[in-house]
């Protein structure tokens, strides 16, 4: 574990709390991690990729967390770890990661470098839909004596990144399995654009249009004799039909570990709100003014979380409800005049991956009481 000591010196970082502090003294705005949800949601991927028979390789830029990646590979079960950056990943194995994939595309010379010279201290893969690609992750790897993994990334239906299914993936793929330097590991298949489709039936039929097109690759490069051992994608949205497809056999969700408000407005196939995973992820805020009776004002704004899936709900709380969020402040309705000066909540963001990004610190808390503090590792690691 990399815990970082709160008591050490540090240069421009204020730590919201310590361990043994009461929850109610835990500094605000900051994120605070329910350790018993948090392991409960790792549990139940963990369970569930041991009776689909599939690995779980855990995406860490949900969190950007070494320690909470090492907990995932450990507690999880997890085979190894995503991020979408070169830096992330060179965060991550000196954190103590020994398998990491860039679920992306590295494409400047000088971070296929560092990427290469990576890989001679971790399994490292990364994602290729361009030939040129392939020939300076080559050389980079040759210069470094190392060995890069690349998975042929398709594209499934998110029309961002991706090469078409079929006779162009195998033909990238021939390609990086003769090139020096390089291994081809196999496909990745990752249909973001599902995830938040709210209806089952909607995120059903993608998953399966989605797989129709890797079964087509698959067998194309069977016929070619190109082993394929990785077929990698889903996330938090879909992750039971890809684990239950035959098809799919590394799982790369990331945001069950915390659950953000956004994805638990996608729907069951009765209609209602998943619930698989549990909220285990929270902007703690404190009402900081009180003028309008029926209007309150807390320390979390736009600084600390990201809105773009939304504002954040309270948690707990059917009775107030988060409405604007400016830079420095968030206004409450409280119609009823519940809270008081001074009050602390909990607020679910909308979108728990770019929330995490600006902050420093997760204040992990069992039974009312901070009991471990993780400094966000890979925070603001951008290139």
């Amino acid at each position: 574990m990399n815990t970082v000591d709160p008591a050490a010196p540090t240069v421009g970082l204020t730590v919201p709390a310590k361990v043994g502090d009461r929850l109610e003294d835990v500094g605000t705005p900051a994120l605070i991690v329910d350790l018993d949800a948090f392991e409960r949601n790792i549990d139940r991927m963990r369970a569930f990729c041991a009776a689909h028979g599939v690995r779980h390789r855990a995406h860490a830029k949900t969190h950007k967390s070494a320690d909470i990646a090492l907990i995932q590979m450990t507690r999880g079960g997890a085979c190894g770890i995503c991020c979408q950056k070169v830096s992330e990943a060179e965060a991550l194995v000196a954190g103590g990661v020994t398998d990491v994939l860039v679920s992306n595309q590295v494409i400047d010379r000088a971070k296929i470098d560092r990427l290469a010279a990576l890989a001679g201290r971790a399994r490292v893969l990364v994602c290729v839909d361009d030939a040129g690609n392939v020939d300076d992750l080559s050389a980079a790897a040759c210069r470094h004596g190392s060995m890069l993994e690349c998975l042929v990334e398709i594209d499934v239906g998110a029309g961002r990144c991706g090469v078409a299914a079929g006779a162009p993936a195998v033909a990238l793929a021939k390609r990086i399995a003769a090139a020096s330097g390089l291994k081809f590991s196999g496909l990745q298949a990752y249909h973001g654009g599902a995830q938040h489709l709210r209806e089952h039936a909607k995120r059903r039929a993608a998953i399966a249009a989605a797989t129709g097109q890797v079964e087509t690759t698959l067998a194309l490069l069977k016929g070619d004799g190109l082993d394929c051992p990785i077929v990698g994608g889903a996330g938090t949205g879909t992750y039971r039909f890809e684990g239950t497809s035959g098809v799919y056999n590394e799982l790369q969700a990331g945001s069950y570990v915390f659950m953000d408000a956004d994805y638990q407005r996608d729907l069951d196939e009765h209609g209602h709100p998943v619930t698989d995973f549990e909220n285990a992820l929270f902007i703690w805020t404190q009402v900081m003014s009180h003028v309008r009776p029926d209007r309150a004002v807390c320390d979390a704004g736009l600084k600390v979380q990201s809105v773009d899936s939304g504002l954040p709900v309270v948690f707990g709380r059917s009775d107030v409800v988060y409405v604007k969020a400016t830079d420095e402040h968030g206004v409450i309705d409280d119609p009823h005049g519940a809270l008081r000066l001074g009050d602390k909540l909990k607020l679910v963001p909308g979108h728990c991956d770019p929330t995490c990004n600006v902050h420093d610190w997760y204040v992990g808390v069992r039974a009312g009481r901070v009991e471990v503090l993780w400094p966000v590792t890979a925070r603001g690691m951008l290139l």
